[in-house]
């Protein structure tokens, strides 16, 4: 093995968090996080109503900034070096952020535009993002006239236009039916294994997590699990994801 190789330095992780900690005045929301997402890797954050998972989101997107502990995406701090870390993330919050009158590819321009593209440079880019979640058809259609599921694929591709390495998912499903949740799930496990982007998906849905997928349990601000999907059950001695999740949360609550 020559020098370089030994020298050479591991790629940071997509997002990195440590000790993090967060209160809304005296109510404390997340309590001594830590955690890392790797490139291309798919990992659900699972948690009910309230436990905190929002909040995470909140901070490592800086809609709060009152906190304890490091956030870093891509190796760079999103306090001290907000530019270069930003940019290195995609986002899709619970709530829809869509304009609904304006078209489809209006909305992805916009998104363009707040990242200093040029027109041209962005329609390509737009373009490019609707024929990967099969909307390239639907891009003079205007937001109100799509589905739930449609709009949610819209939200991806606009929160893919800037090639992040990195990409947020709050509770992305909620309001969906079956068959468009399984869809969104589906296609953001491609996203990971075709084109190397990083995603931690928020969920309080078991049924949201596929074998494989590794999973953070996250209930009243606390990290109470990170292991595989299959990992869980067998060490807790339970048959299912859902059995082991509900000891995990009733032995957090009868603790307190």
């Amino acid at each position: 093995m020559s020098e370089a190789s030994l020298h050479r330095e591991e790629p940071a992780p997509a997002l990195e968090i440590g000790r993090l900690s967060f209160a809304y005045g005296a109510k404390l929301a997340l309590d001594d996080i830590s955690l890392a997402v790797a490139a291309g890797e798919f990992v659900v954050l699972l948690g009910p109503n309230g436990a905190g998972k929002t909040t995470l989101f909140s901070l490592i997107t800086r809609l709060h900034d009152r906190r304890r502990g490091e956030i870093r995406i891509g190796g760079f701090d999103v306090r001290r070096q907000a530019v270069q870390a930003h940019a290195r993330i995609g986002v899709v919050f619970q709530q829809p952020t869509l304009d609904l009158d304006l078209s489809v590819a209006q909305n992805l321009a916009y998104h363009g535009a707040l990242h200093g593209m040029g027109i041209g440079e962005a329609r390509l880019r737009g373009e490019a993002q609707l024929e990967r979640v099969g909307l390239a058809d639907q891009r003079r259609t205007r937001v109100r006239q799509l589905s739930g599921g449609q709009r949610r694929r819209v939200e991806i591709a606009r929160g893919l236009m800037h090639s992040p390495r990195m990409l947020l998912l709050d509770e992305p499903t909620v309001g969906l039916d079956i068959a468009s949740r399984r869809d969104l799930v589906e296609h953001a496990h491609r996203l990971c294994v075709e084109e190397g982007v990083a995603v931690l998906w928020a969920t309080h849905l078991i049924d949201e997590v596929r074998p494989g997928d590794r999973v953070l349990v996250l209930h009243r601000g606390r990290l109470l699990a990170d292991e595989r999907a299959e990992a869980l059950p067998s060490r807790l001695g339970v048959g299912s994801l859902g059995e082991a999740f509900d000891r995990l949360v009733d032995g957090e609550e009868t603790s307190e």
